[in-house]
């Protein structure tokens, strides 16, 4: 019998596993979701390429987890918890929301996975903001449990309300809510958000244009396409403003993490030349509240898998 815990991290394309010694991931592999029919035959499929069975295992999932079933919104999985741990005989078994285990990983980064993007001073004993977009947007917070470790907070943040800061902005979202009545801040500033704001610009000048994916609008934007680095620069403003109110709304005074797959892509325009930064504090009177923050991009490879083995440690 392996001592290993079994680590997964889902999402709507990709399973990601690992076997945990702690925080250690071991035998880390991708499958791709639609191979397989349920996520019982994926995880059984890794366990036998590994020719290991387990006693424990913590799952973290793009869904929300409110109880013993879960349905995922952007796949045709649907699982037990319970059914789950009975069927592969497990002691102990976890199953938590992918960005609350984005948020327990934090703690565990190291040095070289994590860069700095705007400089503060952290104030001991405050929540950290977590958040980051990348299919969604997800948002977590870390908040001091009082005895030196961290709760992980597990809402769906992503989903509040997009509030555009000046003229432009009205225009993206009187844009999307004509093709969608709520417009919510995953809307605007998930992967998918980068292609809205792209045509809503372009009709904004009265052009039209190709639809360009989003990994076509940085590639352009990065080379110094004049009309791709306004959307970029323009996602980036946004992402800002939906930060700086979680950061207000957590009184998240500890720092904040920017976490997902889009941001390290894009990492040295993102932390040299966007408008993060300058968007991030432009709040009032509260634009020294907000400089004080510091602010971190996370390019660790793994994190949720990290974090799904820091929440089999928790209980």
């Amino acid at each position: 019998m392996s001592t290993y815990a079994l680590l997964a991290d889902i999402g709507g394309t990709n399973a990601r596993f690992a076997l945990g010694d702690g925080t250690r991931l071991h035998a880390i592999d991708t499958l791709p979701t639609a191979d397989y029919p349920r996520l019982e035959d994926a995880i059984a499929a890794y366990l036998r390429a590994q020719n290991v069975s387990v006693k424990q295992a913590s799952i973290a999932i793009a869904n929300p987890v409110t109880g013993d079933s879960v349905q995922m919104t952007n796949h045709h999985w649907k699982f037990s918890i319970r059914a789950l741990q009975a069927e592969f005989h497990l002691d102990k078994l976890r199953v938590i929301n992918d960005f609350t285990a984005q948020a327990l990983a934090v703690p565990h980064l190291g040095a070289d996975e994590k860069r700095l993007v705007s400089a503060g001073e952290a104030a001991d004993d405050t929540p950290l903001a977590v958040i980051g977009p990348g299919t969604g947007l997800g948002v977590s917070a870390l908040v001091p449990d009082g005895h030196g470790g961290w709760v992980a907070l597990a809402g769906e943040g992503g989903h509040v309300s997009f509030a555009p800061r000046n003229d432009t902005e009205v225009a993206i979202w009187k844009y999307a809510h004509a093709r969608r009545s709520h417009v919510s801040a995953e809307r605007i500033t998930n992967g998918a958000g980068l292609t809205l704001i792209d045509n809503a610009l372009a009709t904004l000048r009265g052009e039209t244009l190709p639809e360009r994916r989003p990994a076509d609008i940085t590639t352009a934007a990065l080379a110094g396409e004049a009309t791709a680095r306004q959307t970029l620069d323009t996602y980036c403003a946004a992402l800002a403003t939906v930060t700086a109110d979680l950061v207000l709304t957590l009184g998240a005074r500890g720092g904040v993490y920017l976490c997902g797959g889009i941001l390290p892509r894009i990492a040295d325009y993102f932390i040299n030349e966007s408008p993060f930064k300058t968007r991030f504090i432009d709040k009032g009177r509260f634009e020294g509240y907000l400089a004080a923050v510091p602010i971190w991009l996370v390019t660790a490879k793994n994190p949720g898998l990290v974090g799904a083995a820091a929440a089999l440690q928790q209980g």
